[in-house]
């Protein structure tokens, strides 16, 4: 039984982990590329896109790294307030969450004898009590300690590496154009490459999750390369 709890916090480790890389990533490639791509359509020199694209991966990188910070504060922040409100009800109104229990363990195939017996044994210690209402009533696992940080980190970071990757031809190309050409085709090629990787661990098709990456990043780019060529006449 412990062995398969453990397997499911590791399991769920890694799901927080990927998730945290997948929104970083997707966003640091496709935020700076399409930026990059409109300061092509209006400017003639490469490091001015270079400037303004650096720019942009420092603060999307800390508007993401802070996004992430306060979403799995706040599911902290949550899940506090429920174990509260748990404890507190089985405190105040006991009888009324024996039968939640007993409701609970019917709909997974015990009988009414069987599920008092696995109640007055949970009744016997209240931790498990509130554990058991968490996970099975409210569907919420603890948060694990220092998910705030590491989401923070894993998500600025993972921003930050992909916007490098649209932003590093205008470094070596003085020519805006061509700098832009070769960012495009880096970009487009990292994009598929990224998308097949999330889709072979988020369980998606691959071939699927490349083209659907690669079709929403090229298309933001390209709108934004219209904009800017529309406004600079």
């Amino acid at each position: 039984m412990r062995r398969h709890r453990h397997h499911t916090e590791e399991h769920s480790q890694i799901s927080e982990a990927v998730r945290d890389v997948v929104l970083g990533a997707a966003d640091g490639l496709t935020v700076p590329f399409a930026l990059a791509a409109g300061l092509a359509g209006a400017v003639a020199q490469s490091h001015i896109v270079l400037t303004a694209g650096l720019a942009e991966v420092a603060a999307g990188a800390i508007a993401m790294g802070l996004g992430g910070y306060l979403a799995a504060r706040s599911e902290h922040d949550h899940y506090a307030a429920e174990l509260r409100r748990e404890r507190q009800e089985i405190r105040d109104v006991p009888e009324h969450e024996e039968r939640e229990v007993i409701e609970i363990l019917e709909t997974y195939g015990l009988g009414l004898d069987e599920a008092r017996k696995v109640t007055e044994a949970l009744k016997r210690d209240p931790d498990r009590w509130v554990d058991f209402m968490m996970r099975f009533e409210l569907g919420l696992e603890a948060p694990k300690a220092g998910r705030a940080y590491r989401s923070a980190a894993t998500i600025g970071g993972a921003y930050c590496l992909g916007g490098l990757v649209p932003l590093a031809p205008y470094v070596a190309i003085a020519d805006v154009q061509t700098a832009l050409l070769v960012s495009a085709a880096v970009t487009a090629a990292s994009l598929l490459g990224f998308g097949g990787v999330k889709g072979w661990l988020t369980g998606v098709a691959p071939l699927r999750s490349a083209l659907q990456t690669a079709v929403t990043g090229g298309t933001a780019a390209a709108v934004a390369y219209m904009v800017a060529r529309l406004v600079a006449g």
